[in-house]
């Protein structure tokens, strides 16, 4: 590989690829080689657990490319992420057949509850995992392409532009809420049964999609890493610094942003799409506000603007969350401030910037040490004359 190439530059960002492969290969080997009575063995349900926080760290990923690079802070990346999840569960339900409570092989089962005599339209296709596949892109990218095209032409920027993302992901939450969408209500979608003709429940089908979504994470950085250091990333850089001075020297800034927010969108639909297989459930509670809140956290701990601390601060968040929900329910979402307040105030760059803090913390300790010494009085020069005597010789 060249060593001028954009990864070899980004040596931070290496670590954290080969801690991901090495944690995809350690992981799957304690899974399917180590027995289950032996200690080092890994549940099948940590497997999943942790193939969520990597769908997780894919979202926060999506969410560091637009507000790290470009300065676009968007309080609703959730609705992306629910709608790539809708997608692929549209699929997962047209594969249950018959399976299903009534056994009905056409409709899903609360379809056939509600009264529906056929099929929407819109579930039309969703039996064929490509055109699945296809609209776990296109839902969110369409959505983002018609939000940004109307806000960037308008020039929404800033808390302005926050809050419109969080109502358009509180209206799609209600929307989804309402039984007559054809999307399950309150319930939702849910008891899955298989993928592509894998069922979801085996070890193997775990295992599996773990490994997707590893490689979906590892895929998403490299895309982002070549998009920040190539020319749009620079162009970006300077949106997110002096937009209106970057509009100035002739850049169409809303096109930039436009094409950013949409391929946001689309990361985001793609780690919804492996989240709902692994954790067998989706409902309208994914469009949530407080979801895309907390998401914005995670890449603020992590580290704004570095891609990999995104990563990591999703990855320890969640599993803190984990570990605190299991000991001190109702204690979560206090830490989870704390947390963010200690961030704000101590560590402006977040967890990936903590190492560089330190080194430049020392290195100031050691200016600092080196500059008192150079103004000690030297002991063994002569020493300035006394006033007194000063007055004498005058």
């Amino acid at each position: 590989m060249n060593k001028d190439s954009f990864l070899m530059k980004d040596k931070a960002g290496l670590r954290m690829l080969s801690i991901l492969g090495a944690a995809l290969v350690i992981i799957t080997f304690l899974n399917q080689a180590v027995p289950e009575g032996n200690p080092l063995h890994m549940s099948t349900y940590t497997v999943t657990l942790f193939g969520k926080y990597l769908c997780y760290a894919l979202l926060a990923l999506a969410v560091d490319l637009i507000w790290g690079y470009c300065g676009i802070l968007s309080l609703g990346h959730g609705a992306f992420f629910a709608l790539g999840g809708y997608a692929m569960g549209m699929y997962l339900m047209r594969q249950i057949g018959d399976r299903g409570v009534y056994g009905n092989a056409e409709l899903p089962d609360f379809m056939v509850f509600l009264n529906w005599q056929e099929l929407p339209w819109y579930w039309q296709g969703f039996d064929m995992f490509w055109f699945a596949m296809l609209w776990v892109l296109l839902a969110p990218g369409i959505l983002a392409f018609v939000f940004g095209w109307l806000a960037f032409r308008s020039r929404v920027t800033g808390v302005y532009l926050s809050i419109i993302t969080q109502a358009l992901t509180y209206a799609l939450m209600l929307a989804f809420f309402q039984n007559d969408m054809g999307f399950g209500g309150n319930n939702g979608l849910t008891d899955f049964k298989d993928i592509l003709g894998f069922d979801l429940q085996s070890d193997q089908t775990r295992i599996g999609l773990f490994l997707c979504s590893g490689i979906a994470l590892a895929l998403g950085y490299i895309l982002c890493r070549w998009i920040v250091s190539s020319r749009l990333g620079r162009v970006l850089v300077a949106v997110r610094d002096t937009e209106s001075r970057t509009r100035f020297l002739g850049y169409r800034v809303e096109h930039y942003k436009l094409v950013v927010f949409v391929l946001s969108a689309m990361l985001a639909g793609i780690a919804g799409a492996l989240y709902v297989p692994q954790v067998g459930i989706i409902n309208p509670g994914e469009f949530s506000p407080i979801n895309s809140i907390e998401l914005v956290i995670w890449v603020a701990m992590g580290g704004r603007g570095t891609l990999y601390g995104a990563i990591i601060g999703a990855i320890l968040v969640n599993y803190a969350k984990t570990w605190f929900t299991g000991v001190l329910p109702d204690a979560w979402l206090f830490m989870l401030g704390a947390l963010f307040v200690v961030t704000t105030l101590y560590l402006p760059k977040g967890i990936a910037g903590l190492y560089t803090q330190i080194k430049q913390r020392q290195a100031e300790k050691k200016a600092t040490s080196g500059n008192d010494s150079t103004f000690k009085p030297d002991s063994t020069s002569k020493s300035a004359p006394k006033t007194t005597e000063l007055v004498e010789e005058v």
